[in-house]
């Protein structure tokens, strides 16, 4: 994925959407933050901001956070709404070798006993459904990386749905797509969300998958191109 950014001075993030910047000409202004998270680490005040722009003239905030370069030179994508899009790139062009080989690749399915839907649904001629749950990690604590930085009762019911699948005989995966450049091992956060930890264990026991990858950042005069590029692991705490 290829974005076209500028950089700005971080002030304060605030009402979850929104965000002070100061821009390299010394001006303030707002700009729109895609991410409901508690965001920890990755939103420090005087971390360098890179933000996009956005065409549409109906928008009140046209400048968008997208990723944070923190004080110790990590990248941290920061927008919610990237996750996904990295998933797919990296599951069309085979990427991603455990969900290599589908036939078709649809988005946001309908599933389940809980009225969820499933980032991706991967159907094969000659094996199972495979049932793809995205989760994005950015949460790094001392040298290791969790998830999920807030206690999170939307991802506990995805991982019932999950296992719910496996006994109905699909294929369920977990596929944390680390966004941080600093993670290079991630864990279920129990001392954040002890329940989620719980399931996710029984989760693995049922035969969830959990895969984890992690993007790289490239970025020079203004273009940001990252891409989830190297898988690494799952250690289970």
């Amino acid at each position: 994925m290829i974005l076209q950014v500028q950089p700005a001075k971080l002030i304060k993030r605030y009402k979850r959407f929104l965000a002070d910047i100061e821009l390299n000409s010394s001006e303030e202004t707002t700009i729109h933050c895609a991410n409901t998270g508690a965001m920890k680490g990755c939103a420090e005040p005087n971390d360098t901001v890179w933000f996009s722009t956005s065409t549409n003239s109906k928008r009140k905030y046209p400048f968008s956070w997208e990723i944070t370069q923190s004080q110790d030179d990590h990248f941290i994508c920061v927008n919610t709404l990237r996750a996904n899009q990295l998933v797919e790139e990296a599951l069309n062009q085979g990427l991603v070798k455990e969900l290599s080989g589908f036939d078709e690749l649809k988005r946001e399915v309908k599933y389940g006993n809980e009225n969820s839907r499933i980032d991706f649904l991967a159907t094969y001629k000659h094996a199972p459904n495979t049932y793809i749950e995205v989760k994005s990690v950015t949460l790094l604590e001392s040298g290791h990386g969790y998830f999920p930085d807030a206690v999170t009762t939307r991802g506990q019911k995805h991982l019932r749905e999950l296992m719910d699948m496996v006994a109905q005989g699909h294929r369920a995966v977990l596929l944390f797509a680390v966004l941080h450049s600093g993670i290079s091992a991630i864990s279920a956060a129990s001392h954040i969300d002890p329940t989620y930890a719980k399931l996710l264990k029984e989760a693995r026991l049922a035969g969830v998958e959990i895969i984890a990858y992690k993007a790289g950042f490239s970025l020079k005069l203004g273009e940001l191109n990252f891409k989830l590029v190297e898988k690494i692991p799952f250690i289970e705490r």
